[in-house]
């Protein structure tokens, strides 16, 4: 967008699409501290318009716009008992929910997409709001 201000900078912009998303995910992941870089060593990062109905239905939620991510695996203790044959964990980021809250104007793209990707999988590895908050201040 170099120098142009105002109404001129996003008058030829399309919104961000799923690849870019994807590419700020990948960014991010090897961004974030070695420790927590080796926690989600194999965590697979889908990007996805929307949560399926199934998602929402499982979760409660009345609007896709209410979820920004999701993590889907199999808890460490669970894990060494599944054997082969199971699905790799997987985190969700859920494009356009993430671009409503984008656009709102608070906070970057990038950051909003680090700030998903971290509370996902560190919430399923039981880290708390502060550790991951330290993990994102972290990221380079």
């Amino acid at each position: 967008m170099g120098a142009r201000r105002g109404k001129e900078a996003w008058a030829d912009e399309t919104a961000p699409s799923l690849d870019v998303i994807e590419g700020l995910a990948r960014d991010a992941l090897e961004g974030l501290p070695d420790a927590f870089r080796a926690l989600a060593s194999g965590v697979v990062v889908a990007v996805q318009d929307f949560p399926t109905d199934e998602v929402l239905s499982e979760m409660g939620l009345e609007s896709p716009f209410d979820i920004l991510g999701l993590y889907h695996g199999i808890d460490q203790g669970t894990r060494e008992s599944a054997g082969s044959g199971t699905l790799p964990d997987m985190v969700f980021l859920y494009r356009r929910p993430i671009l409503d809250l984008w656009a709102e104007g608070e906070e970057s793209l990038r950051h909003i997409v680090t700030h998903v990707l971290v509370h996902e999988i560190g919430h399923f590895f039981g880290l708390s709001d502060e550790e991951m908050h330290r993990i994102e201040d972290g990221a380079a």
